[in-house]
């Protein structure tokens, strides 16, 4: 009789984990974003390829993939493909690390989901920044 109170709550509970249950954390977020961006950069790599495309046959397609890209749009989702590149390869450093047992413990994990988040952001702005002062 024992045993048929834990069989009770075993069927009540989900069979795997999911976003009810676990409460946010800034490294479930990192993973989230490293997919989203994965996903963002193909997209990036599609609207690359129209632009080259459109370059290629030169003309009316050439001056509207010229326009589109030099529009505020244009200027954001290359902007926000920026972000995504160094968003991403953190993501694969941290990844990378992980792979090797370092930073597995609680803080560590912490550390490095901040400094994938603060170190996209920056590397962006430094990169942008920097753009805006040469060109």
């Amino acid at each position: 009789m024992a045993n048929a109170g834990i069989d009770e709550r075993a069927a009540k509970r989900p069979l795997s984990p999911h976003l009810t249950i676990f409460r946010p954390w800034l490294t479930m977020a990192m993973s989230m974003a490293h997919r989203i961006t994965g996903v963002a950069l193909y997209a990036g790599m599609a609207l690359l390829a129209l632009y080259l495309l459109g370059a290629g046959f030169g003309g009316f397609l050439h001056a509207l993939t010229g326009w589109l890209a030099s529009g505020f749009i244009g200027g954001l989702i290359v902007f926000l493909i920026t972000w995504a590149i160094f968003h991403h390869t953190l993501g694969g450093v941290r990844h990378a690390l992980w792979d090797r047992g370092l930073y597995m413990d609680p803080q560590g994990r912490e550390l490095l989901a901040q400094a994938t988040l603060y170190g996209g952001v920056g590397l962006t702005l430094l990169l942008w920044v920097l753009k805006s002062l040469v060109g």
